[in-house]
């Protein structure tokens, strides 16, 4: 789970949730414990109580010998169980053997309608007691009956209950946060196919968001489609727009640089310069419309390796005299984000640049080249022909810039593909070649490896 993901989120919401609930629990267990302990307690003093005014009332003699209690921890010194029968003054007339050597503590109070009185009390020991007494009367005289109850035991068990309460809530307690973490993770799993299936549209191996959905979500992954949807008709319809300017402007202008061509004179000769410029702004400009609309496409990709292979069969024709040396990648090698036809035209260009300047030598490599941000698709294509200072590198990529005026052209072949390679996000660099002329390293955004396999084409 990342940091601040929903499942995050849910999974120590939960957990403090669960961290609340278990400690509240646990010290309510242990004061129910306790409450039953202290009751159990009472009960058990209540009946020996019982018992020796039982006895005391059959016998008729305080002192007698045959009032006695068979509970063994009464036989037991400063075992905290003790029993005494004693007047109104404090006199003793009989007492259990665990009271020789101390004197109990005399209660004060008002006694209950059954002339019984309850009370926390101290031995001379430190033992803590829940005393029990009861007045009985043998005319002429009324009796005290006191019994007592070890106090301090109870509360060791119940300390050692609440720490073993502790340990099983605890144990309890991680296995519902596994619970919840994979409750959170099963439940999410929706949102990671949706993610899968956008991700995949913008890596061009589906045109659309498929799958079912809960219903919570599925407005999501329906908006998603009707986004690309809309997306596709605007680029449709920019294309057509800017097919009818071209139409709409090409015609004109050619009628002009005709009419102006068939006649003489310096008005003639300024408009067929003016139109010829006018020409060339227009299918500048067409061009770049016609490549922002190819690359706003969302979905395609395309294999770099197979079209530097089809590049260098058709350049090795045009340019007979030049020797292309491809060092072909593996197959691990990511494809380009984008259409193949741009792919096409940024490095088609940049390689019959290199054989026309070259002297008869040209590199082409393929590359990964992957950093923090990302992995980048490198290609290097190199010659060994004059090359360029890095003065006139940058000014060969600025429009319309020509450095050999005495080759034909517009000069805005470099720049054609420095601004597709702004549209998808690259870079152009022009540098100094180990073979001696230029070298030009092409980066370009990539996608996940197609799932076919390439031909082994040479």
């Amino acid at each position: 789970m990342r940091k601040g993901s929903i499942a995050a989120s849910l999974f120590w919401l939960s957990a403090g949730w669960l961290v609340l609930a278990l400690v509240a629990t646990g010290f309510l267990l242990t004061d129910l414990y306790s409450r039953a302990l202290d009751a159990s307690l009472s009960e058990t003093l209540e009946f020996h109580v019982e018992s020796l005014a039982g006895a005391l009332l059959e016998e008729g003699d305080p002192s007698s010998a045959d009032i006695a209690l068979s509970d063994p921890r009464f036989d037991r010194p400063r075992s905290g169980w003790y029993w005494v029968i004693r007047d109104a003054d404090g006199a003793l007339y009989n007492l259990s053997t665990s009271v020789v050597g101390i004197d109990l503590p005399d209660m004060t109070g008002p006694s209950d309608t059954r002339g019984r009185r309850s009370a926390i009390m101290d031995d001379v020991f430190g033992t803590r007691m829940r005393v029990v007494e009861r007045a009985v009367t043998l005319a002429p005289t009324t009796y005290q009956i006191v019994v007592t109850g070890n106090l301090s035991e109870i509360l060791e068990l119940v300390e050692g209950f609440r720490g073993q309460a502790f340990i099983v809530l605890g144990a309890v307690g991680v296995m519902l946060a596994i619970m919840s973490a994979i409750v959170a993770r099963f439940a999410l799993r929706p949102i990671d196919r949706l993610s899968a299936a956008i991700e995949s549209v913008r890596e061009g191996e589906s045109v659309a968001v498929t799958g079912t959905y809960p219903r919570e979500i599925a407005p999501l992954a329906e908006e998603v489609n009707e986004l690309l949807r809309s997306n596709a008709q605007i680029i449709e319809r920019a294309r057509n727009q800017v097919g009818n300017l071209a139409h709409g402007l090409k015609t004109p202008i050619a009628v002009l640089r005709n009419e102006a061509a068939a006649r003489k004179g310096a008005l003639a000769d300024v408009v067929v310069t003016e139109s010829e410029k006018m020409s060339t702004m227009v299918a500048t400009y067409l061009e770049r419309a016609r490549l922002a609309a190819r690359t706003s496409v969302v979905g395609k990709k395309a294999d770099p390796t197979m079209i530097m292979l089809r590049l260098t069969r058709v350049m090795r024709k045009i340019h007979p005299d030049c020797t292309i040396a491809f060092q072909r990648p593996d197959a691990s090698l990511p494809w380009f984000r984008g259409d193949e036809a741009d792919l096409e035209e940024m490095a088609g260009n940049l390689l019959d640049n290199a054989c026309k300047w070259s002297n008869g030598q040209v590199g082409v490599r393929l590359d990964a080249e992957r950093s923090e941000t990302g992995t980048m698709l490198l290609i290097r294509i190199d010659d060994n022909g004059p090359g360029l200072s890095e003065e006139d590198a940058q000014k060969a990529l600025r429009r319309g810039v020509r450095l050999d005026e005495k080759t034909p052209g517009s000069g805005l072949g470099l720049d054609i593909i420095k601004e597709l390679v702004d549209v998808y996000g690259g870079s152009l660099a022009l540098k100094r070649s180990a073979l001696g002329g230029l070298l030009a390293e092409l980066r370009l955004p990539t996608a996940r490896l197609g799932a076919m396999a390439r031909p082994n084409a040479t």
